[in-house]
């Protein structure tokens, strides 16, 4: 779905997403690389997306990732995993009934959270992050939903940034 937002605003993604494989290699010369490589493909923007963790404050999140005039860094408060949290309509389908999560960004650790959550609605677990990402997705996770969420201005102000770098071009 979220190819599909991309298209409706007129953003096209040059290639796939990269992976950067931890918070720490967000500031690395390889990430330079990767930027590189994105630019070379026509790149206009790199949009960097990271989790906010305990870090004291998104700034600072920022001030840890690698800086230029065409990397946009936007930063998940907590983590990712709390825009799972907030897509009320994904959930719902995978835990097979009716589900609302108030206070996603307020989570501490919403990874766990998930985990809890499908073992409670479903009988069982899923110990693995990328398997429980691959799942939401599967089930048709929205980042807009997430962002329609009235607790989770994190993805909405996601949404809107990447709206206003397409209405740039």
């Amino acid at each position: 779905m979220f190819f599909e937002f991309l298209q409706a605003n007129n953003l096209e993604l040059v290639d796939e997403i990269i992976n950067a494989k931890g918070k720490d290699n967000l500031n690395r010369p390889s990430t330079e690389s990767y930027a590189q490589i994105l630019r070379n493909q026509g790149a206009e923007w790199i949009i960097i997306l990271r989790d906010q963790e305990h870090e004291p404050c998104i700034t600072s999140v920022k001030t840890q990732t690698i800086y230029a005039d065409d990397i946009k860094v936007f930063v998940a408060v907590r983590m990712l995993e709390t825009w799972f949290l907030a897509d009320s309509e994904t959930l719902s389908t995978l835990f097979r009934s009716d589900f609302f999560f108030h206070y996603p960004e307020q989570d501490l650790n919403p990874a766990e959270t998930l985990k809890s959550l499908y073992i409670q609605h479903r009988g069982r677990g899923i110990d693995d992050k990328k398997k429980f990402t691959n799942l939401m997705l599967g089930k048709g996770f929205s980042i807009e939903r997430a962002a329609a969420h009235p607790n989770c201005p994190s993805a909405h102000y996601f949404l809107t940034k990447l709206q206003t770098l397409a209405s740039a071009n």
